[in-house]
C-alpha cells in the first residue's frame, strides 16, 4: 500500500514537475509532446477519425498521408494493402485518451495506433501544440 501512492501520482507528479521546469527555465522538456500514428482504411475513414480527433480535442494537427503499400501478417496469412496514414501531434499525456478513443471508433479489429515522443523541435510550434491541446 506505500507504493501505490506513488505509483499511482507518478503521471500527475510528472506533469508538474514537466509545467514547472518549463516555467521556470523557458525551455522544452524532451517528450512533453508526441506524434501518434494511425493507419486507416481509406481517405474517407482517414478523414473521419481525424475530424473525430479534432473534435474532441485530443490533437492540435493531424497530417493525413496519401495512400501508402503495406504487407503484414493478419490471422496467418500475409495480407497486402493500400493504407491512409494519420500523424497525430498533441501532448504525450493525452496518448492514453486518444488511443482509448481511436480504437472505439476506428473500422480495424486491431488498429495501428503506436506514439512516439518528440524530443526537439522548433519551440514556438511545440507551444502551439501545448496550447491547443487542453491539459488533463
Amino acid at each position: 500500500e506505500v507504493l501505490t501512492l506513488p505509483v499511482l501520482t507518478y503521471p500527475l507528479l510528472r506533469g508538474l514537475a514537466v509545467q514547472l521546469h518549463s516555467a521556470v527555465t523557458g525551455s522544452y522538456v524532451p517528450g512533453t509532446h508526441s506524434i501518434a500514428f494511425v493507419s486507416c482504411l481509406n481517405e474517407q475513414v482517414a478523414k473521419d477519425i481525424a475530424r473525430a480527433i479534432m473534435d474532441k480535442k485530443l490533437a492540435a494537427y493531424v497530417n493525413i498521408l496519401p495512400k501508402s503499400s503495406a504487407l503484414y501478417f493478419w490471422k496467418g496469412e500475409l495480407e497486402e494493402s493500400t493504407e491512409i496514414l494519420l500523424l497525430v501531434k498533441t501532448r504525450t499525456s493525452k496518448i492514453g485518451e486518444l488511443s482509448n478513443y481511436v480504437r472505439s471508433i476506428h473500422p480495424f479489429e486491431i488498429p495501428e495506433i503506436i506514439s512516439l515522443p518528440i524530443d526537439q523541435g522548433n519551440p514556438l510550434y511545440l507551444k502551439w501544440i501545448e496550447e491547443n491541446v487542453p491539459r488533463d
